[in-house]
């Protein structure tokens, strides 16, 4: 379990790449994981691959929470859980139903008061 000042470790690392790796549509940090749901983006020569994504933010934030938390060690999983959406798949349901997750997991009653949470400006009036 991520204590609260460490999801906002992550929540920050997951912002990051915003505009620089992927465009990112919506990112919720809980308790115990992560879920994003991002485009990747092209560099001069190629797309950013989700596995580049991915030890970018795991690195830029695993130094922060580790001095956080005094310790040393593994804080996110080696391997992600990834889900490449098909045309026919709604990036905008996507990001609603994971931005949901707080509230099914009972730890508040509305979106906004869950605080390691972002949506993108583009589809915050459509969802929240």
């Amino acid at each position: 379990m991520m204590p609260e000042e460490a999801r906002g470790i992550a929540l920050r690392a997951c912002l990051w790449g915003n505009g620089r790796r992927f465009d990112l549509h919506g990112v919720v940090v809980m308790p115990d994981h992560v879920h994003l749901v991002f485009t990747p983006l092209r560099d001069a020569d190629s797309t950013f691959s989700v596995n580049e994504i991915m030890q970018g933010i795991k690195g830029a934030s695993v130094h922060q929470i580790n001095q956080l938390l005094q310790r040393k060690g593994q804080v996110w999983q080696h391997e992600s859980f990834d889900h490449v959406l098909r045309q026919e798949e709604a990036i905008l349901a996507k990001v609603d139903y994971v931005i949901q997750n707080p509230i099914r997991a009972g730890l508040v009653n509305a979106l906004c008061e869950y605080p390691w949470l972002w949506v993108s400006p583009q589809l915050h009036p459509l969802l929240m």
